[in-house]
């Protein structure tokens, strides 16, 4: 699958993975996703687009993405699976792969949302590689619990929603530069998505 992509003038007027109708996030940006079902948000978007896809994750912790796990969105060669030794290294690594500008989806899983100068940190690395490379890089951090980092470009929240017929889920789009809150019932993702719109949060 390719991105929907946009002539680039900034980083807030530049290029866009569209995922549906009015769910679009900017690349060379870095986004946050939360939620039980983040890492499935993460790899919906490893499925729109193409090459290889960095996923960075604290070695100390259990939880580690399964290769085997991800068929359903992608083929697991195209995961590059990194793991840190120690917090600091979480985030380094990932600003070093963004600002390289040779990886299209650099994937951070964190135990803990970063400070508002290393999401400042990010966002620059992600516009310094798209500078040097004419493509852009998207940058995702997924983070526990409703997430909370200061400064990103949007935060998406995604749950599992039960659905007797098709595996769906609960995306809700809880912050944005540009955009309002809003949410959607979402299914088929790899087959024939389809997005439902549902009352905003209160």
């Amino acid at each position: 699958m390719t991105t929907h992509l946009l002539g680039r003038k900034t980083h807030r007027d530049g290029p866009d993975l569209c995922l549906g109708p009015d769910i679009d996030l900017p690349l060379a940006r870095l986004h946050e996703a939360c939620g039980a079902a983040r890492r499935i948000f993460a790899l919906w978007l490893a499925y729109r687009l193409e090459g290889p896809v960095f996923w960075i994750s604290p070695r100390w912790l259990p939880e580690q993405l399964h290769p085997e796990g991800v068929v359903p969105f992608i083929e697991p060669e195209r995961l590059i699976l990194v793991k840190a030794d120690k917090p600091e290294d979480l985030l380094a690594c990932m600003e070093e792969s963004l600002r390289a500008g040779h990886v299209p989806l650099v994937v951070a899983d964190i135990p803990a949302p970063p400070s508002l100068t290393a999401v400042r940190r990010l966002h620059l690395a992600a516009e310094t590689g798209a500078e040097a490379t004419r493509a852009a890089p998207l940058g995702v951090i997924l983070t526990p619990g409703e997430g909370g980092a200061m400064g990103v470009e949007a935060r998406w929240r995604m749950e599992p929603r039960f659905d007797p017929d098709t595996p769906s889920w609960e995306l809700t789009r809880l912050r944005a530069r540009t955009a309002p809150v809003k949410r959607w019932k979402v299914s088929g993702l790899v087959q024939a998505p389809r997005f439902d719109p549902m009352p905003a949060p209160g």
